[in-house]
């Protein structure tokens, strides 16, 4: 729907053409003509027809993204919504690689005491790579069945990997075969709407409500001001370390390229960052040569067709040409001659050869809408913004967070010292690292593990401060955590020999705490000394 204007109270609405505004979010605010109420800014100008084709004709792709704690419920909901005899979840096929085929075939040959040419061992190897091994099942994909039909018409069903106790049942055919005759809806597990969830708990501020033309969350996109930080302050000129889809490296350097001022500028800026061959070589380079504006310069699917279509382009021929170019598959003669004689740019027509896939914009708006929301909240409400992220999306040894800044800073040159060779935990220690330095700047402090006050798994607010986890500390895992604090319900602990008595917990998990200092003033034992 194009952005447009809507009056909440007598539902007065004004429309806008395609290049007027790219969202609506990015309206001026008015006010109703008709009543005076502040009108509502909606609208994304998202043609249905990138969903369904002109003529109902494409195979609709349906993402649902639910909090990883929800997932499990909502696929029960989903038997429930169709009935059980019309919905499977999604199976996939395993198949034999050709490093594993290799193997096998060796020992084959060792165990038989032959000896084989070269040539032999890799023209068996050729023929079992690619052959199936096992089956499994989609993270998310749900197969849902017409009304009418039986699921034995489309494909056979089984358990995956042939497990009869699993309590799964999954199509057999792997779901890319039968995707094109059955609808999958893939249900799918997202921390952010974990993070908005907790965000709202802890602050009591509806998320749904929060405007996604907020000027102070919009700012952090392109400069740190508004969070009270220099850029020296936190190693970056940007305040978007943390957001998902905006905080990576690669992102930061794109705001950094574009300084986006509007909610449009982010779509397209998460359009550039999901495509292939869409920034880097491509857009990118015409922004910085002047060719072309960030606003446009093609980032999302939807907008080769839109924009053919302002150009007057027939509907379905733009419709096929954005088809082709999504899916990476360029452009004819044909096609090159259609863009021409409607007056497309030469360097448009350029951008579409290079591009291998391209992102769809409601993708990239769902995305954005959650990233502003939670912007919003580190903007505002930086405690709550920092127990949450440390909570729900931190990977890391929390101990770390009562360490000075400068020794931060050590960590994170240590690691980048090692270049491609760091490893993906390292990767995830500088992120954490990053972003408790940046807490930090702001006034953020970090309390450490408190036995009898801290959380299994979540970091608590406790006055201008953070609590750490229990279950943060390296050594201490997510059930000794839950067991601790089951066992401190029960009363004081007299001596860490009852504490590991009653919370049935290793000794490995009492040097844990006990190294941090959270069993400071706990004897080792109850037994009273008489000297």
């Amino acid at each position: 729907m194009h952005p447009h204007y809507v009056c909440p109270q007598c539902q007065f609405s004004e429309f806008f053409d395609y290049g007027s505004y790219s969202v609506g979010p990015d309206l001026p605010d008015k006010e109703c003509p008709e009543c005076g109420q502040p009108l509502r800014k909606e609208g994304f100008d998202i043609p249905f027809e990138v969903f369904l084709g002109f003529h109902g004709d494409k195979v609709p792709d349906i993402d649902l993204n639910f909090s990883g704690e929800y997932q499990s419920h909502v696929h029960k909901y989903c038997e429930e919504l169709f009935g059980p005899e019309y919905v499977f979840r999604a199976g996939t096929i395993g198949t034999l690689a050709d490093k594993t085929a290799y193997g096998f075939v060796r020992k084959y040959y060792e165990a038989k005491g032959q000896i084989v040419k070269g040539a032999e061992i890799e023209r068996l190897v050729q023929g079992c790579t690619g052959v199936r091994r096992t089956t499994g099942q989609h993270p998310g994909g749900m197969m849902v069945v017409p009304r009418g039909h039986e699921i034995f018409e489309f494909t056979p069903i089984q358990y995956p990997a042939n497990d009869r106790t699993s309590g799964i049942v999954t199509t057999h055919f792997d779901y890319h075969a039968i995707h094109d005759q059955l609808v999958k809806l893939d249900i799918l597990g997202h921390d952010d709407p974990t993070a908005l969830r907790m965000l709202q708990d802890l602050t009591g501020v509806d998320v749904r409500g929060i405007p996604l033309d907020d000027p102070d969350t919009l700012a952090i996109f392109s400069k740190t001001d508004t969070l009270g930080v220099t850029a020296e302050d936190i190693g970056t000129s940007v305040g978007s370390l943390g957001i998902p889809e905006f905080g990576t490296g690669f992102v930061r350097r794109m705001l950094e390229d574009i300084r986006p001022t509007s909610f449009g500028e982010l779509v397209r800026i998460s359009g550039f960052s999901h495509g292939t061959n869409v920034w880097t070589s491509n857009a990118q380079d015409l922004i910085k040569a002047g060719t072309a504006t960030a606003k446009e310069a093609i980032a999302t699917r939807d907008d080769i067709m839109n924009y053919l279509i302002q150009l007057g382009m027939e509907p379905g021929v733009a419709f096929q040409i954005m088809e082709k170019v999504r899916k990476g598959k360029g452009l004819s003669a044909e096609d090159e001659e259609a863009m021409k004689q409607v007056g497309t740019p030469k360097w448009y027509i350029e951008s579409c050869r290079k591009i291998s896939y391209l992102f769809p914009k409601a993708h990239a708006v769902a995305y954005v809408t959650m990233a502003f929301r939670i912007a919003y909240f580190k903007v505002h409400y930086p405690l709550a913004y920092y127990a949450t992220y440390f909570s729900v999306r931190a990977d890391f040894d929390a101990s770390l967070a009562v360490l000075p800044i400068e020794q931060l800073q050590g960590i994170i040159e240590k690691i980048q010292d090692k270049g491609n060779d760091a490893t993906a935990k390292e990767k995830n220690t500088v992120t954490a690292c990053e972003l408790l330095i940046e807490a930090k700047r702001r006034g953020v402090q970090f309390l450490p593990v408190d036995l009898y006050e801290s959380h299994p798994s979540r970091f608590l607010i406790k006055g201008r401060g953070l609590l750490l986890p229990l279950g943060g500390l390296p050594g201490v895992g997510a059930n000794a955590a839950v067991a601790v604090a089951a066992a401190r319900d029960e009363g004081p602990f007299t001596s860490i020999e009852e504490l590991r008595s009653r919370a049935g917990v290793t000794k490995t998990v009492i040097e844990a705490l006990r190294e941090h200092g959270a069993l400071a003033e706990l004897p080792e034992t109850g037994q009273m000394s008489l000297f």
